[in-house]
Formats: structure tokens, C-alpha cells, sequence
């Protein structure tokens, strides 16, 4: 019994140590370091043919399926897109079908987004290539389905993408830059806007025989800047950071605002003394009036979002968000409907500015403020790449060449290029004391040119204001001429001024430092 146990010791030991060769011989075989691999040819060929089939067979994966990067980001929103649309056919039917108002708004939309980003390729703004197409879907046949669009619905949907632009706009205003700049940012809004206004004026009597009242109606209607081109330009730049250290982007959006209400105001003063509807005094003191009007409202009701949802709760961006969405669109559309439409973009502009202002003392839930990516602000970024192709596809699609006069078209060119001219040596001299460097005030001055949405939507007023009230065949011929005019600056300084703003920024604005806790985020987030 000793003997067999003394034979088994050995054999014990003897299976440890080969067990444990074994599993040393098993480690160095798996090591890509290990000298069996090296020295065995046939081994490390194996192993290489092996490891290629893995790698061949993971590209074939991510080049077809699952689908990933820009691939699986534009299939998804076409599969967005395609059940978007049957959701539509399933509600409305027919007017979903060809042919229905909301098919064609659908099919511009969709349009609008595709030109918006191939243009893009060409260093061009999205809104470039969504006026344009807009222009071609009202104009070429066989593809004209802007014809079947309703004017109600795309009335009212430009309005609602103008009150998300402003609400965006008026979160981006910076207090401080604004308080060093008010003295510069009413000299901006009002100065360029009323020479040329006068300027318009005077040539449309010299070249067109316009009366003087009809001169200044056209003078109001062209003076207007573009928020709908200007605006997103300069939340462009302000992610870029370019212009920020001087506030630029800030003063510009400010006094593009501004610029509006006044030719606004200007345009309803002229237009209800030209066509004697009403008191003359209450005309003239109705637009300062709303202007007012708009100024209370963002006041009062941006002063209540400072409390009201609570800041503890957990719902507070989300309810902040649409709160400040529902408030835009109650002035905008509820200013309309009491004949108080001037206070519809002061409004949503002074509401989303108050806000914000009160809100930028305060902590969200990660207890950081970032003026540029704050979750308010963040879902109205989201929101503006829904509506950016609504507003400028159907800003494209206001223009007809049916409506334009070929008498009318070379002076009006020259009427436009005139007060155009004029505006500019104005506005680069009006920033001269600016703390604006000359490439700066040459900026400024080319971010002064664009006009879409005023003229849009005030081009016609003139005309159907003498429709309506009959006043005879020449003064709904003064009313074609206006607005033959009007679409002829949407036409020519939309896109021009949008391409002159996002070509002329890196050349003659100075990068923002990034020295900052707000900048190095932006940058690091790759942030329009």
C-alpha cells in the first residue's frame, strides 16, 4: 500500500507539470508576441487569414447593415419623411393627394430641405438654395406646385417660422454688448432705413412719376432689412465666433429689428393717409402705438417666465420652452386679429430678450448657464431646422414673373440699386465711432442689404388696399408697380446678401479668443 502510494506521487507531479506546460504552451500560442507564432510560418498564416475574414467581413458590416455615420442619419429621415407624409394622407386625404394645397406644401418643404443642404456644398447659406427653389416651384411648369398652395396656410406658416426665428433671435441678444451699444444700435436701426426710405422716395418720382405718398409707400417697403435673412446669418456667426468680441452679431440683430418695426410703422402711417381710412391722427399715432403695445407684452409676460414653471422643476426646460413658444405666438397672430399687427414682432423679440435675461441668472438642471446652449434655446435650434425651409421655400414661391412688368423692371432695378447704394455709404458711416474696425463697418454695411420678409408680406398691401376700396385704375396701377418692385429686391438682395454675409465674415470679422467658459464649450460642441 506505501509502495503504490510513493509510484502515484510521482504520477501526480508528473500530470501537474504537464498540465501546466500545456497551458503555458495554450497562452503563448493565443499571443500575438509569442515566439510559437513567430517561428511557425504555417501558424501565424493561419492566424492572419483568420483575422483579415473578421476584418473583411466588419467593413462589409458597417458599409451595409446596421447602417451608421451620414448614412444612417439621411435614412432615417427618409423613412421620417415617408410615414410623415402617409400620416398626412391618412388625415386629410385628398388634399394630401397631387394636387391639394398640402401636397404642395409638402413637396416644397421637402424640396426646400434638399437644395438647402447641396447648396451648402458650395460654401453657399442653406437659404440660398431654398429661395431659389422656391422661385423654381412657383415658376417652372410642369413642376409649379406652389400654384396650389393656399395663401391662408402659408400666410400663417411664414408667421409661425418668423415667430421661432425671433424667439431664437431675441435669446441671442447679449444685455451687456446692448448697453454699449445703444447709442450705435438706434443709429443703425433708424439712420440707413430713413435715408433711404427718403432716397426711394425721390428717384420713384424722377424715374416712375410716383406722388410723393406712393414714393414713400415704396420707400417703406424696400427700407426694411430681412430678419428672416439677417438673423439666422448672425446666430451663424455667433457659433462661429466670429464678430462676438465687439458684439457685432448682437448690434445687428438688435437694430435689424428695430429697423422693421420702424419701416413698418412708416409703411402703415403713409398707406392709411394715402387711402384716408379713419381718423389721420389715430393713423399716425396707431403705429408708435403697437410698437409700445409689443414692448409691455414681452415685458410683463417675459418678467413671469422668470418664475412661473418653478426652478425646481423637473420639467423646467420643457415647459420653459413651450411657454416661451405659445407666448410668441399668442402676440403674434392675437396682435393680428385685434388690428394691432405691429406689436407681433416686437413682442416675440422683447419676450424671448426679457426671458432670457432672467433666466441667464439662474441655474438649469447641470447648474450651468451657456448663453448659446441652454436647453431653451437648443430646442428652438431644433425647431428653426423644421421651419427654416417653410419660411424661405414659401418667401421663394411669393415671386410670379407673370407679375413682373417688363416697363417697370429697369427703373425699378435702378430705383433698388440707388437706395441700396445710398444705404450702404449711410450704415458705414453711422458705426464710424462704433469701435469698429474699416473691415467691420464694410460688414456691417453688406449685412445692411438683404430683403425678404417685409417686402413678402407688405409688397401686395398697397394693392389689394386699392382693390378693396375701389380707388380707380391708377392707383392699382401705383399698387402693381409697388409691388413689381418689392419682388424684384426679394428676388435680387435675398440671395445676394445672404451669399455677401456668409462670404464676407471670415474675411473681415476677427475670431472671438475662446478665452472664455462659454467659447471653449461652443467650440469643443463644434457648434449656426
Amino acid at each position: 500500500m506505501a509502495g503504490s502510494t510513493s509510484n502515484e506521487i510521482p504520477n501526480v507531479q508528473e500530470k501537474t507539470e504537464n498540465q501546466t506546460l500545456n497551458l503555458d504552451q495554450v497562452v503563448k500560442e493565443n499571443s500575438p508576441t509569442s515566439e510559437s507564432v513567430v517561428n511557425e510560418p504555417g501558424l501565424a498564416s493561419n492566424n492572419k487569414s483568420h483575422s483579415d475574414g473578421q476584418d473583411d467581413k466588419g467593413k462589409k458590416k458597417i458599409a451595409w447593415w446596421p447602417p451608421r455615420g451620414i448614412f444612417a442619419n439621411y435614412l432615417a429621415l427618409t423613412v421620417v419623411v415617408v410615414l410623415f407624409y402617409g400620416t398626412l394622407v391618412g388625415l386629410v386625404d385628398s388634399l394630401a393627394l397631387p394636387g391639394g394645397h398640402i401636397f404642395s406644401l409638402f413637396i416644397i418643404v421637402v424640396m426646400c430641405h434638399i437644395a438647402g443642404e447641396l447648396i451648402t456644398l458650395l460654401h453657399l447659406p442653406s437659404l440660398l438654395g431654398m429661395l431659389i427653389m422656391g422661385f423654381m416651384l412657383r415658376n417652372i411648369p410642369k413642376i409649379n406646385f406652389a400654384e396650389d398652395l393656399d395663401p391662408k396656410w402659408t400666410s400663417d406658416l411664414r408667421s409661425v417660422a418668423l415667430v421661432v426665428i425671433l424667439l431664437r433671435a431675441g435669446m441671442g441678444l447679449d444685455p451687456g454688448t446692448l448697453r454699449k451699444l445703444s447709442l450705435v444700435c438706434f443709429r443703425l436701426a433708424f439712420t440707413p432705413c430713413l435715408v433711404e426710405t427718403v432716397t426711394v422716395a425721390v428717384t420713384s418720382n424722377l424715374l416712375l412719376g410716383f406722388p410723393w405718398l406712393w414714393g414713400f409707400i415704396l420707400g417703406f417697403v424696400l427700407a426694411a432689412v430681412s430678419p428672416a435673412v439677417v438673423v439666422p446669418s448672425m446666430l451663424d456667426l455667433q457659433d462661429k465666433k466670429l464678430g462676438v468680441n465687439k458684439g457685432i452679431p448682437t448690434l445687428v440683430i438688435a437694430a435689424a429689428s428695430i429697423d422693421d418695426v420702424l419701416a413698418i410703422t412708416g409703411f402703415g402711417v403713409v398707406l392709411g393717409i394715402t387711402f384716408s381710412e379713419g381718423s389721420v391722427a389715430w393713423t399716425v399715432i396707431k403705429g408708435p402705438l403697437e410698437a409700445m403695445v409689443g414692448v409691455a407684452y414681452g415685458g410683463i409676460f417675459g418678467f413671469i417666465l422668470w418664475h412661473v414653471p418653478a426652478k425646481d422643476d423637473k420639467s423646467l426646460s420643457i415647459l420653459r420652452s413651450a411657454a416661451l413658444l405659445i407666448g410668441g405666438l399668442f402676440i403674434m397672430f392675437g396682435s393680428r386679429a385685434v388690428e394691432f399687427g405691429g406689436a407681433g414682432a416686437l413682442g416675440c423679440l422683447s419676450l424671448a430678450f426679457v426671458a432670457a435675461s432672467g433666466w441667464r441668472k439662474q441655474k438649469w438642471d447641470d447648474g450651468i448657464w451657456d448663453g448659446d446652449d441652454n436647453p431653451v434655446r437648443t430646442f428652438f435650434n431644433y425647431l428653426w431646422k423644421i421651419f427654416q425651409p417653410i419660411l424661405f421655400g414659401l418667401i421663394g414661391a411669393e415671386i410670379q414673373v407673370s407679375q413682373l412688368e417688363a416697363n417697370t423692371v429697369g427703373l425699378g432695378l435702378a430705383t433698388l440699386g440707388i437706395g441700396l447704394f445710398i444705404r450702404m455709404i449711410v450704415t458705414f458711416l453711422v458705426v464710424f465711432k462704433a469701435n469698429l474696425n474699416i473691415s467691420e463697418q464694410v460688414f456691417v454695411a453688406l449685412a445692411w442689404l438683404p430683403k425678404a420678409t417685409v417686402q413678402a408680406a407688405f409688397g401686395p398691401v398697397a394693392l389689394d388696399y386699392a382693390r378693396n376700396t375701389k380707388a380707380g385704375p391708377e392707383m392699382e396701377a401705383f399698387g402693381i408697380k409697388v409691388l413689381t418692385i418689392a419682388v424684384l429686391a426679394i428676388l435680387v438682395t435675398a440671395p445676394l446678401g445672404a451669399a455677401a454675409i456668409s462670404l464676407s465674415a471670415p474675411r473681415l470679422l476677427t475670431p472671438s479668443p475662446g478665452n472664455n467658459k462659454t467659447s471653449n464649450d461652443t467650440e469643443a460642441q463644434g457648434s449656426v
